[in-house]
């Protein structure tokens, strides 16, 4: 962390132009320790800053990570084209600050999803090459069989893929619903995977990344939270 100018602290952290921020500041919008602070040149070390804008509190993030439990009919893009993007869920600043999704989910898929402005984060947590596990509940048209379970885990062919896929893990929930456990992150491939495997995904919901679960989180549809290292540790506990 280093000392830097208000505008500058402000501008980094989303909250528009930097002349926006001048502005912002010079209009008594702004204050520090309780303080209001009028000069946008002023200077404050970044570490632990906390700031209030508008009289909402925020804490200096050099970079933000974040998980929303995404709703269904939310597009994972920030130029959403049939419906809401998801960046709509969450405050403006994210999206003034180049906050992005590390992967998608389709508009029908609810769960787990990771929010970054942190590029190489989202690359490490994007990458094939890490073998990160992302583990799903998918509810089927028709119930779940053992033989469904055992085409899933020996692989299934799927159109445009060299090679079949098979399911790191997968376990029935109960008679229409099943966990499946995948590292390649293909284009829709549990939906493809049920269909090659003879049924059909009618609801899919991804609950955990690596070591880290929805459940332990205790987020509801559309709300979000910041992640903690311990908690960014764990995305790659089961890499």
């Amino acid at each position: 962390m280093s000392k830097q100018t208000l505008d500058r602290i402000l501008q980094s952290q989303g909250f528009g132009t930097r002349k926006g921020c001048q502005k912002l500041i010079e209009a008594g919008e702004v204050s520090i320790a309780g303080a209001s602070v009028a000069d946008p040149r002023a200077a404050f070390e970044t570490d632990a800053l906390e700031f209030a804008v508008y009289g909402e509190s925020w804490d200096y993030r050099e970079h933000v990570y974040i998980v929303l439990n995404k709703p269904a009919n939310f597009e994972c893009s920030r130029k959403p084209s049939h419906h809401p993007g998801v960046l709509t869920l969450l405050p403006e600043q994210f999206a003034w600050r180049d906050v992005q999704p590390v992967g998608r989910l389709d508009h029908d898929t609810t769960g787990m999803l990771l929010m970054s402005d942190d590029g190489p984060f989202i690359h490490a947590q994007s990458s094939p090459k890490k073998h990160i596990p992302k583990i799903y509940a998918a509810t089927a048209h028709d119930p779940v069989t053992p033989e469904l379970i055992a085409s899933l885990l020996a692989g299934v062919k799927l159109h445009d893929e060299p090679a079949p896929l098979a399911a790191v893990s997968c376990r029935q929930l109960d008679d229409h619903r099943l966990e499946i456990v995948l590292e390649q992150g293909k284009y829709h491939q549990v939906k493809r995977m049920l269909a090659a495997a003879g049924n059909h995904c009618d609801a899919l919901c991804r609950i955990a990344i690596g070591g880290l679960t929805l459940a332990a989180l205790g987020l509801a549809e559309g709300e979000w939270c910041y992640l903690d290292e311990a908690q960014r540790a764990l995305l790659v506990s089961g890499a």
